[in-house]
């Protein structure tokens, strides 16, 4: 089980996209810029958030991205799962053949793991992180 850059990129680009698509259109050139990531490693990121329909584009001058639905829609689950992103925790990725064939001692263990880490996932929404975020935000400033 590892999140790895890719699964994490694609949290912060779609979140900077909530935050500033009442602006307009959000270019991959503003999110590289913003995040501090890779333009061409934000075009792999993006066509696949835009092939699972997280994301829409319009091209041309004045052009970019918008989120598909509102960000209390979109879960975090949703967007590393469009990435492929494998957040499972089981060696066996649950075909219970972990050892010669056969469940391991500690397969329930790793199952209750991959469970909860899912469930978690799945009720994180893009707008549950701005919310949070700008609480913090108000509180250290206040």
């Amino acid at each position: 089980m590892k999140l790895t850059s890719k699964g994490r990129y694609a949290v912060t680009a779609m979140l900077d996209i909530a935050i500033n698509q009442s602006k307009g259109p959000i270019t991959l050139a503003m999110i590289s810029e913003r995040q501090d990531i890779s333009l061409s490693y934000l075009e792999q990121i993006f066509a696949k958030l835009k092939k699972s329909d997280l994301v829409l584009s319009a091209r041309g001058p004045g052009g970019g991205y918008r989120l598909s639905r509102n960000p209390g829609e979109i879960s975090v689950s949703e967007v590393i799962a469009a990435v492929n992103e494998d957040l499972e925790a089981r060696k066996c990725k649950g075909k219970e053949n972990c050892k010669g064939g056969e469940e391991c001692l500690s397969h329930e263990l790793w199952s209750d793991l991959s469970e909860m880490i899912e469930q978690f996932l799945e009720n994180i929404t893009l707008e549950k992180i701005i919310e949070k975020r700008s609480s913090v935000k108000e509180i250290v400033f206040a």
